[in-house]
């Protein structure tokens, strides 16, 4: 009962307008006047002001029509990743993508245009449901600070699906936690011609703790990356400071700790190792160091009941549907800390955060059916209760 034509047009309209994070207004007022067309009660939160951002998240609200159902809440991400101003989708058969130039924004509007369409076609058909909660949010790309700052109180719904993965075959029910790090090495300044030995090079004892750092696919559980490197200045003069950007991600959270542990102490160890001593005075270099917990793990029950509801759709469509763990965090880790059972369905979006990014509209319409077949059987199943 998927309107692919509308379907289609919803999501290359949405690719068309920029939304970079915090940029996410025009997308919002969009999206916002699709639901209100269809009898949905819609508001702005006040997670923009928050985050410093031109538009909150727009929750959406589809009353019951089967008293006896309970609610059932979808959700998904208005931002897209840089770079995302003056995107041109290429429509090339059933495929969609950029044009080389942008990311193409189906991370993850390919999600939203999935939610508002199943929206449209339960109220168009009548078909019996509990109260359908459409949540939208704001910059899920720079800490899934929408989700944060969203109000769960405002949410009737104890369990619902993020749709924001690739793989239509996948429902992630596990993803890791994050830390977020940031090092300030601080050397010693010095000619670097003249009294290069007075010097204590910044860049130098940042190298070497990086090069002890084990990075990369660190084992099954744990993945770590440093991101950037700032500082330095005259090739003639010996650095003193540099900042060092990194992130850690791992299922575990002990493995995660034992990681983010690991490569603090690199710096540290690198630094103790560079002391000089100038007109009778010692100097060390020194670290500071900044770490926070970005997000959390997310592990959600075989036994939960969206994990029940989407295996049971995905048969009743005849669609294979497995779960799975990733390594990357959504929208989904947060909402599960605040007390909402959810888990992350797969829309078909291809090569994300990449310029190359594509999307096939038949995985589309198929993740689609799926997540109609979902509210469908929420409202049948528990209005027969």
């Amino acid at each position: 009962m998927i309107n692919e034509t509308r379907l289609r047009d919803l999501l290359l309209a949405l690719c068309s307008i920029d939304s970079e994070s915090r940029e996410e207004r025009e997308v919002a007022l969009h999206l916002k006047g699709v639901m209100e067309s269809i009898g949905a009660q819609v508001e702005i939160d006040g997670a923009g002001e928050a985050v410093g951002g031109n538009t909150g998240n727009v929750i959406c609200r589809i009353p019951a029509n089967s008293p006896d159902a309970p609610p059932i809440f979808l959700a998904a991400h208005m931002d897209t990743v840089v770079p995302g101003k003056g995107v041109s989708p290429v429509l090339e058969g059933n495929i969609i993508r950029s044009n080389g130039k942008t990311a193409l924004g189906g991370d993850d509007k390919s999600g939203c245009a999935i939610i508002a369409e199943v929206c449209q076609v339960m109220v168009e058909q009548n078909l019996p449901h509990g109260g359908i909660e459409a949540v939208f949010t704001i910059c899920e790309e720079v800490g899934l600070l929408g989700a944060k700052y969203l109000d769960v109180s405002k949410l009737k719904s104890k369990y619902g699906l993020v749709l924001d993965s690739d793989d239509i075959g996948f429902l992630f029910t596990q993803a890791p936690a994050s830390d977020k790090m940031k090092w300030t090495i601080y050397g010693l300044e010095a000619h670097a011609a003249m009294a290069p030995e007075q010097g204590m090079s910044a860049i130098k004892i940042a190298s070497e703790a990086i090069a002890n750092m084990k990075l990369g696919r660190v084992n099954k559980q744990t993945v770590a990356n440093v991101g950037s490197i700032h500082g330095g200045g005259p090739d003639n003069v010996v650095p003193n400071r540099v900042v060092v950007t990194a992130e850690a991600r791992s299922l575990s959270v002990e493995g995660l700790d034992a990681q983010t542990r690991h490569m603090d102490e690199c710096f540290r160890e690198a630094a103790s190792r560079y002391k000089v001593t100038i007109n009778g005075v010692e100097k060390a270099a020194r670290v500071e160091t900044e770490i926070h917990r970005e997000y959390d793990t997310m592990n959600v029950s075989a036994d939960s009941t969206i994990v029940k509801l989407v295996l049971e759709a995905a048969n009743n469509l005849h669609h294979k549907v497995e779960t799975l763990s990733m390594m990357g965090g959504c929208d989904a880790n947060v909402l599960n800390r605040k007390g909402l059972e959810s888990a992350n369905l797969g829309t078909g979006m291809r090569a994300i955060h990449t310029v190359n990014e594509w999307l096939d509209l038949n995985d589309l319409y198929k993740s689609a059916g799926v997540v109609l077949e979902i509210v469908r059987l929420n409202g049948l199943v528990k209005a027969q209760a």
